[in-house]
C-alpha cells in the first residue's frame, strides 16, 4: 500500500535550473515538498540532508528568485562535498554558510562598483597608498580579490600600469593578500620592472632583470631598503 502511495505522489519538479558533472540541479515546487515530504523542507537541499532527493541532485525551491539560485548552488556543492566524505550537517553547514555569505558579501560589493564610473571603481580598489615608496609614480595596496573579480582573475602579488591596461598611469599595485614580509620584494621587483618598461625595455627583458634583482635582495635582504630608494627616485 505504501509503495502504492508513493508512486502516486506528485513528482516535485518544476524545471532544470542546471548541470554541475553528475549533479542535476532542479527547481521544485516547496510547497508540495514540504506538506508531502518533510516539513523541514525550505530554501533548498541534497541528499545528504533529507534522503528522499536523488543521491546526485540538488533541489532549489521555486519561491525563491533567481538571484538567490547561485548562492543557494555555492552553500549546496560544500554542504554536499562534505557531508558525502562523512563530515556531520552542523559541521558541513557551518562551513556551507561560511562561503554562502562570502559569494554573497562579494557579490553586493561588485553590484555597487559596477555601478559607478572607472574612477569610482579605482576608488574601491585602492586600499592603502604607501607614501613612503610614493613619488610620481603612486604605490597602493589594493584589494586583490576585486582586481581578480572584475579585471584580470590571474592578477597575483603585483603590477603596474606598464602591463596592465587596467592600472592608471603612473601606478603600482601591490595584491593585499600578501604578507608583508613578501610585499617589499614584490614591490622591489615591480618598481625595476616599470622604470625599465617606461625606458622602452620590452617585457620580457625588464621581467628577467627585475627577477635578477629581487632575487639578490631576497639573498641580502639587508640591501633591501636602499634598493627600493634607488628604484622609486627610478620612477620619479
Amino acid at each position: 500500500m505504501k509503495i502504492k502511495e508513493e508512486k502516486m505522489l506528485k513528482k516535485p519538479y518544476v524545471r532544470k535550473l542546471d548541470q554541475i558533472e553528475d549533479i542535476s540541479v532542479w527547481i521544485v515546487d516547496g510547497n508540495y515538498v514540504r506538506k508531502n515530504l518533510d516539513e523541514e523542507f525550505t530554501n533548498f537541499g541534497q541528499h545528504y540532508r533529507f534522503r528522499f532527493i536523488p543521491r546526485h541532485e540538488f533541489w532549489i525551491d521555486q519561491e525563491h528568485g533567481a538571484g538567490e539560485q547561485q548562492f543557494f548552488i555555492d552553500h549546496l556543492l560544500v554542504e554536499y562535498r562534505l557531508m558525502a566524505s562523512g563530515v556531520t550537517y552542523d559541521k558541513a553547514l557551518a562551513e556551507a554558510d561560511a562561503v554562502e555569505q562570502k559569494e554573497r558579501r562579494k557579490a553586493e560589493l561588485i553590484r555597487r562598483i559596477e555601478a559607478l564610473n572607472k574612477q569610482g571603481i579605482i576608488d574601491e580598489i585602492h586600499k592603502t597608498l604607501i607614501k613612503k615608496y610614493s613619488g610620481r609614480v603612486k604605490v597602493w595596496i589594493v584589494r586583490g580579490e576585486l582586481v581578480r573579480s572584475l579585471f584580470f582573475i590571474d592578477f597575483t602579488e603585483g603590477g603596474h600600469d606598464k602591463i596592465y591596461h587596467f592600472i592608471p598611469e603612473n601606478e603600482v599595485w601591490l595584491d593585499d593578500d600578501l604578507s608583508r614580509q613578501e610585499m617589499k620584494f614584490v614591490l622591489l621587483h615591480e618598481l625595476h620592472e616599470r622604470h625599465l618598461m617606461d625606458q622602452g625595455w620590452p617585457y620580457y627583458k625588464a621581467h628577467r632583470s627585475a627577477s635578477k634583482i629581487e632575487y639578490h635582495c631576497r639573498h641580502h635582504p639587508e640591501q633591501l631598503e636602499e634598493a627600493l630608494l634607488v628604484e622609486k627616485r627610478k620612477n620619479g
